[in-house]
């Protein structure tokens, strides 16, 4: 596991080359934010915006969405892997939403953790993209990007166990950007397989390649 100043010089070299990151799904408000991020689950953020474009076009409140029907939701996400399931979980949401929100988007992890198709993961996307709570959602391309580059230690077996080793040792003013720019590195250089190490702007402070 890296030492603090390691991780100082790691997080001032990402902040320099990339000062605001943020998501690569598109959202207008927290309702579209919550349901393009349950749609993401197994499935990449091209896909889920190529179907959502003309959803959200269509429907973007609770209401709007169970007036379109499960049957219509269904087909405009039917290139989304998991669509059937995940059309239902997006309805009844709609329906929690209405009747014990007042079709607002609750802002904090426990009433979000009650949603369907909402889980932990979905939760840290959504109140750390708001800025509401700083949070380390981690996907493969986190869980991998943090081992390489030894932000976390062998024990960290789990992506709960990453998270809570990454919330510790990142310092408070990146840690809601540091999941933006773990997820970007791992999806455009730090790649599973064929990593562009040459291209890598902290290659020089990689473990993994000897340095660092």
């Amino acid at each position: 596991m890296r030492s603090a100043a390691a991780v100082k010089k790691l997080f001032e070299r990402f902040e320099a080359d990339k000062p605001a990151p943020k998501t690569e799904l598109n959202f207008s408000n927290p309702f579209t934010l919550v349901v393009a991020v349950a749609l993401s689950a197994q499935t990449t953020d091209v896909a889920v915006n190529k179907a959502t474009g003309p959803l959200f076009a269509l429907a973007d409140t609770p209401q709007a969405m169970l007036d379109l029907g499960e049957e219509t939701l269904m087909q405009m996400i039917s290139s989304i892997g998991l669509y059937r399931n995940k059309a239902k979980n997006v309805m009844e949401m709609c329906r929690i939403l209405i009747n014990r929100f007042d079709g607002q988007v609750p802002l904090n992890r426990t009433d979000l953790l009650s949603l369907p198709g909402v889980g932990n993961k979905t939760a840290s996307v959504v109140l750390n993209e708001l800025d509401i709570e700083p949070a380390i959602a981690v996907d493969t391309h986190v869980y991998r990007v943090s081992h390489r580059l030894g932000l976390v230690n062998d024990s960290a077996t789990t992506p709960d166990k990453v998270e809570a080793q990454l919330m510790a040792s990142i310092p408070r003013k990146w840690l809601t950007r540091a999941h933006h720019w773990l997820i970007l590195h791992g999806r455009y250089t730090c790649t599973a397989r064929s990593p562009k190490c040459m291209a890598c702007l902290v290659e020089d402070l990689c473990p993994k390649r000897g340095v660092g």
